[in-house]
């Protein structure tokens, strides 16, 4: 089953990491094909950011996402430059506290900020919250294989931060308002 995730934030919330963390928990964990590109320059402190994954059963030909089935989108104006016309049946994940607009698919939301200030006392993991997220609203990837990917993804010393953050995010993604 072929999945086209895009990510889009501002440069700063680990954009381009919770891609590389979901891309290898498919391709090392979950056994799947994946690629991961990504859009940074400009954007990479405050400008809005892009960060894309393919995940296939069959190998992937061409890498670039051109038509996403689902988003997480950590800001508006990731959300204005690269949420605004998601296809009908593509599922969204937003932080709930930053992107203010809905879109026109199903979507939930999570205050993936809000809780990792408030929860964790760090900001800086609100996107390893949206991924735990990601892996009870979607079946992108399954729990056990974003968990390791976290473990080898994350600073030695913040493993158990992280890991908290996915289960928060996990318990979001359960509890998720939707659309």
């Amino acid at each position: 089953m072929r999945h086209e995730i895009r990510f889009s934030g501002f440069g700063g919330q680990g954009i381009i990491l919770s891609a590389v963390i979901l891309g290898r928990a498919a391709a090392l964990y979950d056994q799947k094909y994946a690629v991961q590109t990504q859009v940074y320059g400009p954007e990479a402190r405050g400008g809005a950011s892009m960060s894309a994954v393919i995940i296939d059963d069959e190998p992937i030909l061409f890498p670039k996402v051109r038509d996403p089935d689902t988003y997480v989108i950590m800001s508006q104006q990731g959300f204005e430059k690269y949420g605004k016309n998601p296809r009908a049946d593509a599922v969204m994940l937003l932080d709930s506290d930053l992107v203010h607009d809905r879109p026109s698919c199903t979507w939930v939301g999570i205050p993936a900020t809000l809780s990792a200030k408030k929860d964790l006392g760090r900001e800086i993991v609100a996107n390893i919250i949206m991924l735990g997220a990601l892996t009870t609203a979607t079946t992108v990837v399954s729990g056990p294989a974003l968990e390791k990917a976290i473990l080898d993804s994350v600073p030695k010393g913040t493993e158990d931060l992280n890991l908290k953050a996915m289960r928060r995010g996990q318990e979001l993604g359960i509890e998720g308002g939707s659309s």
